[in-house]
């Protein structure tokens, strides 16, 4: 009997291990970066796909035209020129709609994608937490920085405590290999 219990559980933590992540819990570094396809602001689509060989700065954000989400915008705007040195991307991703995003990025002259998920199935795949807020959902900041190989080489998870140098330690952690 114990042993059916224990082969039991054994194949359920087996599974469990396969399966993707479900919102809330964060992918870990060293796992493979889910992939995706997600229309950008000019409704194009875009993959993860499209930037094999290259870092990836996938960060998730509440929603456009916000206080915060401006100002991350801004900075990592701002360090462009360094992501582009550094062989990096940046893509942005909110549960807005592509129309939003390109409203944003025309207003404040943003010119990296930002992502449209909706229906939230990238923010699930990787475990951003969503909250409510009646009708209106957003996704929790974090960010997740994708090595040339596509694995998490490192994971914000509470960017809200220091948005204002994210940019930067985005930066440093490229700099360092994603450490």
């Amino acid at each position: 009997m114990k042993k059916i219990a224990l082969a039991t559980l054994a194949a359920a933590l087996l599974c469990a291990a396969t399966l993707p992540a479900l919102a809330g819990d964060a992918l870990a570094p060293g796992t493979t970066a889910p992939t995706f396809t997600l229309p950008s602001q000019t409704n194009a689509p875009i993959s993860l796909a499209q930037y094999k060989g290259k870092w990836v700065v996938l960060y998730f954000y509440p929603k456009d035209m916000t206080s915060g989400c401006t100002l991350e915008a801004h900075n990592f705007q701002r360090d462009l020129a360094k992501f582009k040195a550094a062989n990096a991307v940046v893509l942005g991703v909110s549960l807005d709609n592509a129309q939003s995003h390109q409203t944003f990025c025309t207003k404040e002259s943003l010119t990296f994608k930002l992502l449209a998920d909706p229906d939230h199935k990238v923010v699930d795949e990787y475990g951003v937490p969503v909250k409510s807020y009646g009708p209106i959902k957003i996704a929790m900041r974090e960010t997740f920085l994708i090595n040339p190989k596509g694995k998490i080489a490192k994971v914000w998870p509470d960017v809200d405590k220091d948005i204002k140098d994210h940019s930067t330690e985005v930066l440093a952690a490229i700099a360092a290999d994603g450490k």
